[in-house]
């Protein structure tokens, strides 16, 4: 499983849920759900970091986001 950040938001234009993940530029995908979405952009990860790989670019790694932990 990639650890991505993704941005899932609502398309009023397109009447779907839209996800993508700013890592990966261009990485998007669309469904009528929020779950479908989520769905269909993990597949959109996999295929995007297949190609890469095809084509010997560059794998962005994944943003590391400050969080808080208990100490």
């Amino acid at each position: 499983m990639y650890k991505y950040e993704i941005v899932l938001w609502w398309s009023k234009e397109d009447n779907v849920f839209v996800a993508e993940v700013p890592d990966l530029p261009g990485c998007m995908a669309h469904g009528d759900t929020q779950e479908n979405a989520l769905t269909n952009i993990k597949e959109a990860i996999t295929f995007w970091i297949e190609t890469a790989k095809d084509l010997n670019r560059t794998i962005p790694e994944p943003r590391v986001h400050n969080s808080y932990t208990n100490k």
